[in-house]
């Protein structure tokens, strides 16, 4: 699993996070995309042209966000913003004064990090760890694995030493929760399972038992261009999820889904891979579960060196490829893949060990 902050250093910077964070209402007419220095900046003008905010950078998520908003090719808009900024800036512009809507903007730090819907319904990492974190503290002896705060994510990783179990002797795994959130637009609230094998300090995520909660609620709106949008007090819909989401995540490490996993490991232990071709065996996995070729090359690496030339190992090089990997929501990506590649269907799995080039649903 790869390292992140611990508990208490991501504690500190969500607290650090809320008192940064602004939210904005604002129709697109107000909206003014200006180049300083090369670099595209977003300004929240009034009618007369004064700025109602300093002017904001724009992060990755927002540019992407507003490309998808204003229905320019994601591909062109990324061409504009490497080598042309001055041509995006004209027609992002355009594009704001031909479509004036009320648009939620999330910023921070001087970013403008989020270009969402006046329908986005905030539920911000703050709210989640509050109501999560005292829930995971009632596991005996609960260790954090590993936390963190992406741009765009929250990470909280938690392993329960109760829940200890061996795959085949010798090889000992525990039982876990990962609860994930995002202030951007890149997802729901989701609590999940989650595996830690102790041998390599792999962390595997069991994505076919979620818990979700969009962030879709009622339309905000106002009579003006532009206001502070406040924090809105939980409504008795909010107040059944906190309950759901305290529920789930003792769901999450109950004994029995545990056991289920657990089963799943072990099946996927006496699975063997055709040892004829084993580089092409990982190039058509990697190719069913978007694995790059990069990553593809290390999962290799890691599988050839373990020894373990079955699913259960195929599955474990690609957690324990992901401690390699820089990005941190790429790691956690990898680490719900590898689940999924343990679990693939016996018809894929087959496809794959034939070395069959056919892409079918895992």
């Amino acid at each position: 699993m790869k390292t992140g902050r611990t508990i208490q250093e991501m504690a500190v910077e969500i607290m650090r996070q809320s008192k940064a964070k602004e939210d904005y209402l604002v129709n697109t007419g107000s909206l003014v995309m200006e180049v300083w220095d090369g670099q595209p900046m977003l300004h929240l003008r009034d009618a007369g042209g004064s700025e109602l905010v300093d002017p904001l950078d724009i992060q990755s998520t927002a540019h992407q966000q507003i490309g998808d908003y204003l229905e320019i090719p994601r591909k062109y808009y990324r061409r504009m913003l490497g080598e042309d900024a001055e041509l995006l800036a004209y027609n992002v512009n355009r594009w704001f004064q031909q479509k004036p809507e009320q648009r939620m903007i999330r910023t921070m730090d001087g970013r403008a990090r989020a270009f969402l819907s006046n329908r986005y319904r905030r539920i911000d990492n703050l709210d989640i760890a509050t109501i999560t974190l005292p829930i995971i503290g009632e596991m005996k002896d609960v260790i954090y694995a590993s936390c963190e705060l992406t741009d765009d994510y929250m990470y909280i990783k938690a392993v329960n030493p109760r829940l200890t179990a061996e795959v085949v002797p010798g090889d000992v795994v525990q039982g876990g929760v990962i609860i994930t959130n995002s202030e951007t637009g890149h997802g729901s609230v989701c609590v999940q399972p989650l595996i830690y094998r102790l041998v390599c300090s792999n962390g595997m995520v069991v994505n076919d038992a979620k818990a979700r909660r969009y962030h879709v609620g009622r339309i905000a709106s106002t009579d003006d261009d532009f206001q502070i949008y406040s924090q809105e007090t939980l409504d008795a819909d909010d107040q059944a999820f906190v309950l759901k989401l305290q529920d789930t995540v003792r769901a999450a490490v109950n004994e029995a889904k545990f056991a289920a996993v657990l089963d799943k490991m072990r099946e996927s232990k006496d699975a063997k891979l055709n040892t004829a071709d084993i580089p092409n065996v990982v190039k058509l996995a990697s190719s069913n579960f978007k694995i790059t070729e990069a990553e593809s090359a290390g999962v290799l690496q890691h599988l050839i060196e373990v020894g373990d030339l079955t699913l259960y190992g195929l599955a474990n090089a690609v957690t324990r490829y992901s401690q390699d990997v820089e990005n941190y929501d790429r790691a956690s990506k990898l680490e719900e893949i590898g689940y999924q590649v343990m679990t693939m269907s016996p018809k894929l799995f087959q496809a794959i060990n034939q070395m069959q080039p056919v892409t079918l649903a895992a």
